[in-house]
């Protein structure tokens, strides 16, 4: 079976060499076997497991939940109730997100058509004219929002 060096599997799974080193001192992946002259050499077993490391990172899963699903699959945990109460619990925080992020799309999408109409308008084909937004409208506190993340003055804010 092959091994290979550590710049050799972070090319392969496209991880910084930091992040195996990382990996290995925090215990997600066993300290490799190394050369005589102390380079890492990872096996094909080593390579598996980070490479679900970084798929599940991907998925969203924290350090701790991995770690947990790990320490189960490595029959450090009685049973799958561990990696089961990992996953609906970060089921249920994804659904949360998709909740806000359907909130926030609703309060986006009348901006977007109020600004397309604006930029359609003969009257406002200026780039360089603002684009108000009626404070009538449902999303002003959105709009209040975002221009106090961006710095603007409140006085301004009031008078449009």
């Amino acid at each position: 079976m092959a091994m290979l060096q550590v710049g050799e599997v972070s090319r392969k799974l496209g991880l910084n060499p930091q992040t195996l080193y990382f990996y290995e001192r925090i215990g997600l992946i066993p300290p490799p076997h190394r050369t005589e002259s102390g380079y890492r050499l990872f096996s094909q077993e080593d390579i598996d497991r980070l490479s679900f490391i970084t798929h599940t990172k991907a998925m969203g899963l924290s350090l701790d939940d991995i770690r947990e699903i790990l320490a189960a699959k490595d029959g450090k945990s009685p049973t799958c109730k561990t990696v089961h109460d990992c996953l609906l619990s970060k089921a249920r925080s994804i659904e949360e997100t998709i909740q806000q992020l359907q909130i926030l799309r609703d309060e986006l999408l009348p901006l977007v058509n109020h600004c397309h109409q604006n930029i359609e308008c003969q009257e406002c084909s200026s780039p360089s004219e603002s684009c108000t937004v009626n404070t009538d409208d449902a999303s002003h506190e959105f709009k209040k929002a975002c221009s106090a993340w961006q710095g603007f003055d409140k006085a301004i804010l009031e008078n449009t």
